[in-house]
């Protein structure tokens, strides 16, 4: 049993247990994926801005080693266009509207990180595409995945056409987006400062978001929906029959 983690300066610590009712929920969602097929499996952890995807996804996979499967850990934000290819091709990645249509690379995701680790798939995995704080190229850094290891990716916009048919599980963790937008300024005032920080999130972050609800409605692509606003006792919404 191995645990793969991504090369990305840009990582969360693993959060230390908030509760014995959060662990349970978290144990119980490992358990559904470990049955889903004993060979390799993709699990999508989606949501808006400071739901907590990042933490779930590291708890997630704790618990599904915990059942003897190895992991796989990435974030669909190691896999987006770099900046300098923005600004060579005059594309808009600061409106909500530009973020949303070209922020992402939909081809690195799906050929070098989703395809590789699904169950038909080489193995032969990319963690990390571009890492986001200091823009290197990290796709030439493969990992080997065992046959039965389990992907678990956290992101915004998982649910997305572009790659939304190789999950295998599809995990939305519901806040409104009002507690999102909340959040997300108070996670990012330290590094950005208080207006900059507000601004991005009101300007760019929230409103690729909104868009997103409106044309995908990831909530309905979901195989489960958990209520995330108290992180201590985190609720399942909705879970879809097998």
């Amino acid at each position: 049993m191995q645990a793969f983690e991504s090369v990305s300066t840009w990582r969360q610590p693993v959060p230390p247990p908030a509760s014995a009712a959060r662990a349970k929920l978290i144990d119980d969602v490992a358990g559904q994926v470990a049955l889903l097929s004993p060979g390799r499996l993709r699990v999508a952890v989606d949501g808006m801005t400071a739901a907590g995807k990042t933490s779930f996804g590291h708890e997630l996979a704790a618990a599904l080693r915990v059942l003897g499967r190895s992991t796989l850990r990435a974030s669909l934000d190691d896999f987006k266009n770099s900046w300098r290819e923005a600004r060579e091709l005059g594309y808009d990645r600061v409106s909500g509207e530009g973020y949303y249509r070209n922020a992402y690379d939909f081809r690195s995701a799906r050929d070098l990180l989703l395809g590789p680790a699904g169950p038909g798939g080489s193995g032969a995995v990319v963690l990390c595409g571009h890492d986001p704080l200091t823009g290197e190229d990290h796709r030439d850094k493969v990992v080997r995945a065992p046959g039965g290891a389990v992907l678990v990716v956290d992101s915004v916009f998982a649910f997305r056409p572009e790659y939304n048919d190789l999950w295998n599980y599809r995990i939305w963790l519901d806040v409104d987006p009002a507690l999102s937008l909340r959040r997300g300024i108070s996670r990012d005032t330290a590094m950005e400062g208080a207006a900059d920080a507000a601004r991005v999130h009101r300007d760019r972050y929230h409103a690729a978001e909104l868009i997103y609800l409106a044309e995908v409605r990831p909530q309905s692509l979901a195989d489960i929906v958990i209520d995330n606003r108290d992180f201590a006792n985190p609720r399942i919404l909705s879970r879809r029959r097998a």
